[in-house]
């Protein structure tokens, strides 16, 4: 079973050395937690579960090894990172609950580390509308 030797942070992204000697990276933007927590959090993890997993206690993170095998990088020109670029006002966190998922999946949306689906990304739309029409509603 592969487990984690050695974890650090370097050019925005996280680091693992593996039992078998290889070094494997994810960029920050796959743990919005750690991109968002600052040096001191980030150096406060343990390796736990037999070597299998990385704990953050300070920001209640975890990542587990399998993390570190998806290839997926960052596709930072999505239509959910453009909305959210053109509004930098919007608040991630109260448009994640309003819409009653995880910041961190949000998160995960607007870095282009995953992809909603239609159904999803019409959601994300609305709620955004909603908001529009609230402001203009209260400033009437």
């Amino acid at each position: 079973m592969l487990t984690i030797r050695n974890l650090w942070f370097e050019n925005a992204r996280v680091y693992i050395t593996a039992s078998d000697g290889d070094v494997y990276s994810r960029p920050l933007e796959a743990f919005p937690s750690l991109k968002e927590a600052d040096a001191k959090q980030r150096a406060d993890f343990k390796i736990c579960l037999r070597g299998t997993a990385v704990r953050w206690p300070s920001i209640d993170e975890d990542v587990h090894i399998n993390d570190f095998f998806d290839d997926a990088e960052p596709d930072e020109d999505n239509e959910v990172a453009r909305l959210f670029r053109r509004f930098p006002q919007l608040n991630v966190s109260e448009v994640a609950r309003t819409m009653g998922i995880n910041k961190s999946l949000l998160s995960k949306y607007i870095y282009g580390i995953k992809r909603p689906g239609p159904e999803r990304l019409e959601a994300i739309k609305e709620i955004l509308r909603r908001l529009g029409r609230e402001l203009v509603e209260a400033c009437g």
